[in-house]
């Protein structure tokens, strides 16, 4: 890594910021304002709307104008969900940068979001790595609530079998982490995008990077789609979740997905999800065989806990 890197200097090299929107412009425009405000010279902005109707579409337009960091395009999103217009941004966008980045409509990233990550990644050379981090949870004025759950497990293909734990907000990856993500998105559906990018890259034998330090402000309001995890009672809630039959449906998503993406996985990565595989059919007995020896794990006990009711009751 060199200096340049290290600071966000003239060398830096390009980042390419994945932007889906959609009915977004109360928010949008902090947003956007946070991210050319990043200690970071060169950024790319590719953004889709999902044909929003309250002004997003314009605002778009306003920043395209003024962007001075670099391209700045705007493209009509699959109307699928977020889930479809971000893989979209994936499979279809023409992006030339060393570092791409996931980005929401209505967060802030602080500052420095983009040199942290990019220092994280670099330790790692021309392997696929992906960073993710905590978040600053924040009400919907923006004003600070709580840090999002702290995992102490180490990320790993194991996990992300049964678990996303870092928020799309906060990720980055670099050039070769980017282009497995394509491949993978070209082939199939996803339940989210960075769920989906947590398999693949640790499944692919890439490195993924979990920091407990928030570089991003997470904004908490009703039109949220994915919650923020805070709390003993947001965990519970989470356990009861893993009981449910949406759970089993995320499940059937994930495993399709990675079934269609299985050459490239590694080898250890394919025994695995093969295990897990078996593990949510057969008797009771073949059940709990198969997931204690598949590996997989959630971060925390009450997690653990309800992955094994999971299994017992045959709703994995």
């Amino acid at each position: 890594m060199t200096s340049d890197q290290r600071t966000g200097g003239a060398d830096a090299g390009r980042l390419a910021v994945l932007l889906a929107t959609y009915d977004g412009a109360r928010f949008l425009d902090a947003q956007l304002r946070s991210v050319i405000a990043q200690d970071w010279p060169a950024i790319d902005v590719l953004a889709s709307d999902d044909s929003s109707t309250d002004g997003t579409v314009d605002l778009l337009e306003s920043w395209q104008k003024i962007w001075n960091k670099g391209r700045f395009s705007i493209s009509t999103g699959p109307r699928r969900g977020f889930a479809g217009n971000f893989r979209k941004l994936l499979a279809e966008s023409e992006v030339d940068a060393d570092y791409v980045a996931f980005c929401d409509q209505d967060d802030i990233w602080l500052r420095e979001k983009t040199r942290v990550a990019v220092a994280a990644i670099d330790e790692h050379g021309s392997r696929p790595a992906l960073y993710c981090a905590r978040t600053v949870i924040t009400d919907v004025e923006d004003r600070a609530v709580s840090l999002s759950t702290l995992f102490r497990r180490t990320p790993d293909f194991a996990n992300a079998l049964v678990q996303s734990i870092g928020g799309g907000n906060t990720m980055v990856m670099n050039r070769a982490a980017y282009e497995l993500l394509r491949e993978a998105a070209r082939r199939t559906d996803f339940v989210s995008h960075d769920w989906f990018a947590y398999l693949i890259v640790a499944g692919a034998g890439g490195k993924v990077i979990y920091s407990e330090t928030p570089h991003v402000r997470y904004r908490q309001h009703d039109a949220n789609l994915i919650g923020s995890n805070l709390g003993f009672r947001a965990r519970i809630d989470r356990a009861r979740f893993a009981l449910s039959g949406r759970y089993v449906g995320w499940n059937n998503l994930n495993m399709s997905a990675l079934a269609a993406c299985r050459d490239l996985l590694t080898p250890d990565a394919a025994a695995k999800f093969d295990r897990f595989c078996k593990a949510r059919h057969g008797n009771l007995p073949q059940r709990i065989v198969n997931l204690w020896r598949s590996g997989v794990y959630r971060q925390t006990a009450i997690g653990q806990l309800s992955l094994y009711l999971a299994g017992l009751l045959g709703k994995l």
